[in-house]
């Protein structure tokens, strides 16, 4: 079969459902094999970053590789933002493109990029395929590197006259990955070496991190926190993988986390980090991060551990895998006589207790927004898919919603990217189309990728859309409030407090053939989003106006120790619920 065929043939062969894409001249004959395609579902979206993170929400939220697909050029270099996106979050993705004819590669063809060259820093792997025989091998090591290990995105080149030229089609291909060797069954002397130290912590905590949702162990991690009786933090990226509802659960750690969560982990004499690595968002001034504890780094990539923090004991491994033979030793070497956390117990529910979750009424009339992601949350329920963009909604997001399961919770969380939400929830609901579905997405963020309603209008993709609208760069904007001095340089985006809205986004959302509500009043609040569930032969966008005032609390200062929230707590009297 010609190349192009074979590239259709591989990604059905591996199981693949859904793809996202956008046709141009290098990608030409993949498209025209996509015609005879028996079991490929895809879907034509308006931008190719769109297609990169439609893959990315459908991986995080089904725990299945994403496939986007794009042509040379433009084509390609428009995938990049999803790609490093992917890549600093570890989702499986694969993304194919097309490339000028080999003959013609190094020429500055038409529409010629080295996207090999370009991407090399933010994928796994990219494979530059010439040849027609090679692309059944080149398409399963790309599933095959993008699945193992620690998941990311994987790139493959496939230049036009590969795709058009015929050769015989081998499946299953055979490869070999040289170098390529995942450790998923960690060391029995570092497994017990973490035991033992466990054992003998009068202060410990379980610092829990995306790779426990990658790993899908989100049961294992509830089975050994039962078994310890450890308090848990769950990082941004990790929300979901232990439930909130969880006495043991102490929240969000980080900048702008919870007050007995950023202090658990300053105050650990035991760190057992499972799946995280140490981010600067968490850790605040890396070198003043949990002064006291001793530190157990659980990382399939051994090139987290030490990264940032030295481990007291380094763990190599699947998370999954660890977690299981943790609790075996654990069990083993405390003999039934359990630790007594008591002492450490009663000040952390003190801190709890303390300095609950909570925000401060708007002074200007508008909504708040912590109550509108909140009502969201508690009308969805835990079942829902939440995506959400970068700023302060998505830290409001983080904060305000309970998460009760693995995979419920989307968002950009090391690459920060704006746009990300409105595509991440699309592929989302493509993967789990019995779920309610959320975008939840800042004036600023919804204008970098809202062409894709179009997408989710003409497929009939039924997501949520939450514009939480403050008409500014909200984080930006609260930066510039505390620290420097109420200069807002070119944060306003005039899109939401006054008569002159640029654009009108419920004008906008009827325009795509959405349906269109606007919400200025706290008693719309709840009959928009319910009105929103009970929508599903169309998307919904709800534009809620919102106060620009409102500042995502507590927050953590860049580039001081998480400590400063202790320094706050005992020398400002105004430190409280708000803060």
């Amino acid at each position: 079969m010609t190349g192009a065929a074979a590239v259709v043939r591989s990604l059905e062969l591996l199981g693949v459902d859904d793809v996202f894409g956008l046709p141009g001249g290098a990608i030409l004959p993949a498209y025209d094999a996509l015609m005879n395609a028996e079991s490929l579902n895809h879907i034509l979206v308006r931008h190719e970053q769109g297609a990169g993170h439609a893959a990315e929400g459908y991986a995080a939220a089904t725990g299945r590789v994403g496939v986007a697909i794009a042509t040379s050029g433009p084509g390609a270099t428009n995938l990049v933002t999803a790609i490093a996106d992917a890549y600093m979050d570890s989702v499986p993705i694969v993304a194919i493109t097309g490339q000028v004819f080999s003959t013609l590669m190094g020429t500055d063809a038409f529409q010629e990029a080295d996207i090999v060259g370009i991407t090399m820093p933010v994928t796994k792997h990219s494979f530059l395929v010439k040849k027609a025989e090679d692309i059944p091998a080149a398409i399963a090591q790309a599933f095959e590197i993008a699945s193992t290990g620690r998941p990311g995105p994987v790139l493959v080149d496939i230049t036009k006259d590969a795709q058009q030229a015929e050769a015989p089609f081998v499946w299953p291909p055979k490869f070999d990955l040289p170098g390529y060797r995942p450790v998923t069954r960690a060391h029995g002397k570092q497994i017990q070496a973490a035991a033992s130290l466990l054992a003998e912590a009068k202060k410990p905590v379980l610092y829990v991190g995306g790779g426990v949702i990658r790993a899908k162990a989100a049961e294992e991690l509830r089975a050994f926190a039962e078994t310890t009786g450890a308090p848990v933090v769950t990082t941004l990226m990790a929300r979901g993988a232990f439930p909130d509802s969880h006495d043991q659960h102490l929240g969000m750690p980080g900048m702008h986390g919870s007050v007995p969560a950023v202090l658990a982990l300053q105050e650990a004499d035991v760190l057992v980090s499972l799946g995280a690595r140490f981010d600067d968002r968490v850790t605040g001034k890396a070198e003043l991060f949990a002064p006291h504890a001793q530190i157990v780094h659980v990382d399939i990539d051994p090139a987290e551990i030490g990264k940032i923090k030295q481990a007291t004991v380094p763990i190599v491994g699947d998370v999954k895998e660890v977690l299981v033979d943790l609790d075996t030793a654990y069990r083993s070497t405390v003999s039934g006589q359990k630790p007594e956390y008591a002492e450490w117990w009663q000040y952390l529910r003190g801190l709890r207790d303390q300095y609950p979750l909570g925000y401060a009424p708007s002074t200007d009339g508008l909504l708040a927004p912590q109550q509108v992601i909140q009502r969201i949350g508690e009308l969805t329920g835990p079942e829902g898919v939440y995506a959400a963009g970068v700023g302060q909604h998505q830290m409001w997001s983080a904060q305000f919603i309970r998460y009760e399961r693995p995979n419920s919770w989307l968002n950009s969380g090391g690459a920060g990217t704006m746009g990300y939400s409105v595509p991440a929830a699309m592929g989302a609901k493509v993967g789990e189309p019995d779920r309610p579905v959320w975008a939840i997405d800042g004036d600023g963020c919804f204008q970098m990728t809202n062409q894709e309603l179009a997408t989710c209008v003409l497929n009939d993709i039924p997501i949520k859309v939450a514009i939480i609208n403050n008409s500014s760069l909200g984080m930006v904007r609260q930066w510039q409030t505390l620290f420097y001095d109420g200069r807002y340089s070119h944060t306003d985006l005039n899109t939401g407090h006054d008569t002159k809205r640029i654009p009108d986004f419920v004008k906008l959302a009827e325009a795509y053939g959405c349906l269109a509500i606007r919400v200025e009043r706290e008693d719309q609040i709840d009959d928009a989003i319910q009105l929103a569930l009970d929508t599903n032969d169309r998307p919904v966008v709800i534009d809620f106006v919102v106060s620009s005032d409102a500042m995502v609390w507590p927050m953590v200062p860049q580039g001081v120790s998480n400590s400063y929230v202790q320094y706050a707590r005992e020398h400002s009297p105004a430190f409280g619920e708000e803060d």
